[in-house]
Parts: structure tokens; C-alpha cells; sequence
């Protein structure tokens, strides 16, 4: 595999509240009149699973994949997923053996603390927050700028540049928070290989939801 970029592993800034073993458990009892709140809660530890896998399996195999914590992590940008309520996909060149072992060891460490791992940069979370974020402070800008040409595609500019620099860090806190959930409730039931809904070859890793 090509391991090209290399990431940083974000070194819990945004830790406000620790997440608790009983926490999506507790929450579905309290709301269990809500429809679609299982599916909703077991989509977020699917994608917390999900990201940790890719992280372990971009790691070299000769040396112990490192915490995202205090070490930089190597990403695969080879390698992708996508999340389902019944598990997710996984593209990339992978051997079956080596995903089964990063699947299990990722969800070990995700459940013994190592929460970052649930954090990637190329999350499809960072993506929509740039794009919301360019388009808010375009619209900020234009309403602020002089009314000409050069003004305005500066404005264009400063708007592009904020949103980049602001999204990583944004982005993550939207993981941490609201796309991702330390998966304590999910077990891992089978991989199998198939294709997704566009035809495209890929390892599904199927979960069940436990108590």
C-alpha cells in the first residue's frame, strides 16, 4: 500500500465531556419513543469503528500503530470507508486477515480510551463543514465588501482562506461530538466481500448492536 500523508493526531482540545460505556444505552431508554434513534446512535459508533480501522490499517505492519494522542499518524489515502447502521464498507487494496485484526484492535482501544482514533481528516464531516464555512463568510463578505469587482473576489478570497483554516479544527469538534460515538454497544458479527449500491468492490464489516 501507498502511505502518503502524514497527519497529526488531534491532542483532545474538545475532551468537555468523557464518553461513558452506558451513554448511548442510557440515552435510548430515555428516548425510546424517538424513531430512527437507534439506527442514528449505532450509525455514530459504526463511523467512530470505521475511521479507526483505516487508521490502524494504514499503519506499517512492522511497527506498533501509534497513539493519534502524542505521534503523528500515517494515512492511507488509499484506503476509504463508508458508514452504514449495519456497519460499513471499506475500499482499498486490503487483505482480509489484516482487516479483520484492524477492525477488532480498533474497536479494543476505541473502548479502552484511545477516543481520537475515532477523528480522521478526511471524514466526509470536514468536507461539508469547509463547505458551509465558505459559503457563510462568502455571503459575510459580500455583504460587507465594497460593492466592485476587485473587492468582492478578495472578499471571495479571505472567505476561501478562513474557511480552510478554520474547518480542521471544526471539523474534528463536529466528529468528536456529533458524527462519531465511541462504539461501547457494537460487536462485530461478520466481513464479508461484496459490492456497495454503485457496483464498487468493497470489504463489508458488519456489526450488531448490544446492550
Amino acid at each position: 500500500m501507498n502511505t502518503s500523508a502524514v497527519f497529526q493526531g488531534i491532542s483532545n482540545p474538545f475532551d468537555f465531556i468523557a464518553p461513558q460505556p452506558q451513554q448511548d444505552t442510557e440515552l435510548l431508554e430515555l428516548l425510546h419513543f424517538v424513531p430512527g434513534l437507534k439506527e442514528i446512535l449505532m450509525l455514530r459508533q459504526v463511523h467512530a469503528l470505521e475511521h479507526a480501522t483505516v487508521w490502524l490499517l494504514s499503519q506499517p505492519r512492522a511497527s506498533h500503530p501509534p497513539r493519534t494522542s502524542s505521534h503523528f499518524q500515517v494515512d492511507n489515502e488509499s484506503l476509504g470507508g463508508l458508514s452504514t447502521e449495519q456497519g460499513f464498507f471499506l475500499y482499498g487494496d486490503v487483505n482480509i486477515s489484516d482487516l479483520r485484526r484492524a477492525v477488532t484492535n480498533g474497536l479494543q482501544r476505541l473502548k479502552n480510551g484511545e477516543w481520537d482514533l475515532a477523528i480522521h481528516p478526511r471524514c466526509g464531516t470536514n468536507v461539508s463543514i469547509t463547505m458551509l464555512l465558505t459559503a457563510g463568510l462568502a455571503v459575510g463578505m459580500h455583504m460587507i465588501m465594497p460593492r466592485g469587482l476587485i473587492e468582492q473576489l478578495l472578499g471571495l478570497g479571505i472567505a476561501a482562506t478562513t474557511a480552510a483554516e478554520l474547518a480542521p479544527n471544526i471539523g474534528a469538534l463536529a466528529q468528536r461530538y456529533l458524527t462519531t460515538s465511541v462504539p461501547f454497544n457494537l460487536t462485530i458479527e461478520n466481513i464479508t466481500k461484496t459490492r456497495d449500491v454503485w457496483g464498487r468492490e468493497a470489504h463489508f464489516v458488519r456489526v450488531q448492536w448490544q446492550e
